[in-house]
């Protein structure tokens, strides 16, 4: 199967003016089983007031960008994973919607909320769920999930295959912390991140870039560029991720000790 990652440098609030980028960028894409979009890719991450994110925050399935990733779905003939701020009531959720050309299969909302995050976005409910796409399972992370391995063990010991990892990264420890997710369930993380800075009016958050994919091996398969604008794309076998053996007598999975883990 063929993983196609989008790295940008989003414009604040501008979410016509992305969705036009984004749609550019995806004009030559190449046949493609799976995208994964940055986080909030469309709308801007630090938001400087809760009007500001008011203003950008949209329910699924009936807002723009919702109906802009489904019609990209249908044109790539994809499963598409792209990230977006999430308006249900008074609730405001960093979500991760999962498309495929048929409709919206699910909407993911972000566990682990970061820093200012906190101040506007409710933290998701869960669970954490596996999604059987046919050709692979796919399980999905937004950003900051990765500091918590409870989080890629869940999904990987619900059948996951490929995590797809909606990202704003700032930190620099990031992307190798990523790598270790992907050793230690033995499956496939495909990261996607943006580039670029955004001040909330009292400081600057410096994304990272570096958008990745890391096979079961913990080896980095593809790898962008820090400030590379483009789609990339790389080849994997989902078949890796479900072999769990890791010597003729250990297996990664039938080797764990639940029994000792309890607190």
């Amino acid at each position: 199967m063929r993983i196609g990652i989008l790295q940008y440098r989003p414009r604040y609030l501008d979410r016509e003016g992305n969705l036009d980028t984004v749609e550019g960028l995806l004009k030559s894409a190449p046949a493609l089983d799976l995208l994964v979009l940055p986080e909030l890719f469309a709308s801007g991450y630090f938001f400087r007031r809760r009007e500001d994110l008011e203003r950008v925050a949209e329910p699924i399935p009936e807002g723009p960008t919702t109906e802009a990733v489904l019609r990209w779905a249908r044109q790539l003939n994809a499963v598409i994973v792209a990230g977006l701020p999430e308006r249900t009531g008074e609730h405001f959720y960093n979500s991760a919607l999962i498309a495929s050309p048929t409709g919206v299969v699910d909407v993911y909302r972000k566990a682990h909320l970061f820093y200012e995050e906190k101040r506007y976005f409710s933290p998701g409910p869960g669970p954490l769920r596996v999604y059987d796409l046919g050709r692979f399972r796919l399980g999905v992370m937004i950003c900051y999930d990765w500091r918590f391995p409870e989080c890629a063990r869940t999904l990987a010991l619900k059948g996951a295959e490929v995590i797809a990892h909606p990202s704003n990264l700032v930190r620099p420890e990031a992307q190798e912390a990523i790598r270790i997710r992907a050793l230690e369930n033995r499956l496939f993380i495909a990261t996607a991140n943006r580039w670029g800075e955004e001040s909330n009016g009292k400081e600057v958050l410096r994304f990272t870039g570096h958008s990745q994919v890391v096979d079961p091996n913990g080896e980095r398969i593809l790898f962008t560029e820090p400030q590379a604008t483009g789609l990339f794309c790389v080849d994997i076998d989902p078949a890796l991720a479900r072999e769990k053996r890791i010597t003729a007598w250990n297996d990664l999975f039938l080797d764990r000790r639940p029994d000792l883990y309890e607190l």
